[in-house]
């Protein structure tokens, strides 16, 4: 299992429905057929840190991660989620024992950035993210 956390919080000015329409693009994405189990909520850390709010996602394996990466929902609700976040920091892990997996991960982000300069363009528009 490949496991994605994203901690996040919003630009100022997005305002409630802003919010909500990009929780809504994550659950979205996070409904994806590719996605094993979800969440999407309140960050219910240390305030000081200043994220807000969380979203999890558990991948069975590095096909279905694919999948996930390529699905036409999560290509499309990013552009309506990234442009409204202030910070976007990731923390990954796996139960998988294989020690390659980290760098075929990365392998297959780079690939998409690749194949999507527009998008890496999008996500180096967040003022603090730390997503590697």
């Amino acid at each position: 299992m490949i496991v994605n956390i994203l901690r996040f919080s919003f630009k100022d000015g997005i305002g409630p429905e802003g919010e909500e329409a990009v929780l809504a693009a994550m659950r979205r994405t996070a409904m994806v057929e590719s996605v094993s189990f979800s969440t999407v909520g309140s960050d219910l850390g240390d305030p000081a840190e200043g994220f807000t709010h969380g979203y999890l996602t558990g991948i069975a394996d590095l096909a279905a991660l694919e999948r996930y990466m390529y699905d036409p929902v999560h290509l499309a609700g990013d552009f309506d989620i990234i442009p409204r976040l202030a910070r976007l920091h990731a923390v990954r892990f796996t139960d998988d024992g294989d020690p390659r997996i980290g760098s075929e991960i990365f392998a297959m982000h780079r690939r998409k950035l690749a194949a999507y300069p527009e998008w890496e363009k999008l996500l180096d528009s967040i003022p603090d993210s730390q997503l590697t």
